[in-house]
């Protein structure tokens, strides 16, 4: 796949016409994909700035493809959510962002990449984990109309939410370039399942890159990725499990409790306020544990998570909580200790799965 011009397009979208096989070119303008014997394809081939082409490729083993630019002659307009308007007819105030400007910004996540970008339109993080969505608002939340914003990908209405960093088929690929020329030096992945993790290694890999760590919310409340074999497969292919929530932001640290909620109107106390009761069971076991090595049962998150071969993601304020969880990494725990500590979670029937996360299992 390459441009008149003689230059490999990486990144062009290949799919069967009339199935769902597809495929992208990585960084040669190369691609490979498995077809029936006998049948007669046609390949639609696409790259934004590009006419679409269709090839036959019945009975082909290998097809050239040569992409021209598309022309587009257009009047002053200017696309509205709602459709394109000229611009002399247009009464309201306008304002864009280039996406160069919002890829340069240091976030995986485009909402995040909007905050001061542009003028009377304001970002509030809903939650502090990693993926949590957005709330987006225009002309200020004192706006006697409702300030939501319309938002329209590829043509159809959805949220800021729907733009995936975790599409594998569409990102991973632009990560190949990026390592290879030394402005990324290592690859990590957050909130994907396995069969992601594996497709994006299976990606990386053809071109030698490789996944270097995984970051998923784990806990001794939430242990889906290790329900799904995630842990394993980390293990058996030298991917670090870096793992974020592991205090479930501070339901298991043991400083709160149904006498001693956490703080009302937070995010937070709506989430985990109402799940107290059962949560005290579990934190009375992490107690009893503790209470025989001299830690607290927020330690005792940390040394069970390090035990089970992840790399716990901790949010500190203070000196003395680094010498805390460096205490952490000095305690061993049975294999007793450790089974009492997951049925007791277990008993508890709780569910932390943020609304940004999918299922793993």
């Amino acid at each position: 796949m390459q441009t008149e011009q003689g230059k490999p397009i990486y990144g062009a979208t290949v799919i069967v016409q009339n199935t769902t096989l597809g495929t992208t070119t990585d960084a040669d303008g190369k691609f490979s994909i498995k077809l029936d014997a006998g049948a007669q394809p046609v390949l639609q081939i696409s790259f934004i700035g590009y006419e679409t082409q269709t090839v036959p490729a019945g009975g082909k083993t290998r097809v050239e493809v040569i992409l021209r630019e598309a022309v587009n002659e257009m009047d002053d307009v200017v696309v509205v959510g709602y459709g394109t308007m000229r611009k002399k007819d247009l009464t309201g105030a306008i304002a864009s962002v280039d996406g160069t400007a919002l890829t340069a910004r240091k976030t995986n996540q485009i909402s995040n990449a909007l905050q001061g970008a542009l003028p009377g339109v304001t970002v509030t993080r809903t939650n502090s984990a990693p993926g949590a969505n957005a709330t987006i608002r225009i002309r200020g939340i004192t706006s006697m109309k409702d300030s939501s914003p319309l938002v329209i990908i590829d043509g159809a209405p959805g949220t800021i939410g729907d733009v995936n960093p975790a599409d594998v088929e569409k990102w991973t690929p632009y990560l190949i370039p990026l390592v290879k020329s030394g402005k990324v030096k290592r690859i990590g992945v957050s909130n994907h399942n396995l069969a992601q993790i594996k497709r994006a290694e299976e990606i990386l890999s053809k071109e030698g890159v490789h996944i270097f760590a995984v970051q998923n919310h784990y806990s001794l409340l939430y242990r889906s990725s290790e329900k799904a074999g995630i842990l394993d497969y980390c293990k058996e292919n030298g991917i670090d499990f870096w793992a974020y929530m592991v205090l479930e932001q501070g339901a298991l640290s043991g400083k709160y409790d149904t006498a001693h909620p956490l703080p009302a109107g937070s995010q937070r106390g709506e989430t985990y306020n109402p799940l107290l009761p059962q949560i005290e069971k579990l934190v009375a076991v992490m107690r009893t544990v503790g209470n025989k090595y001299g830690i607290t049962p927020a330690q005792v998150a940390l040394t069970w998570a390090i035990a089970k071969g992840t790399t716990p993601i901790i949010g500190v304020t203070k000196p003395s909580q680094v010498q805390d969880a460096l205490q952490a990494t000095k305690v061993f725990l049975t294999a007793d200790e450790m089974k009492a500590l997951e049925e007791a979670a277990e008993s508890t029937g709780v569910d932390t799965r943020g609304s940004w996360e999918m299922p793993m299992v």
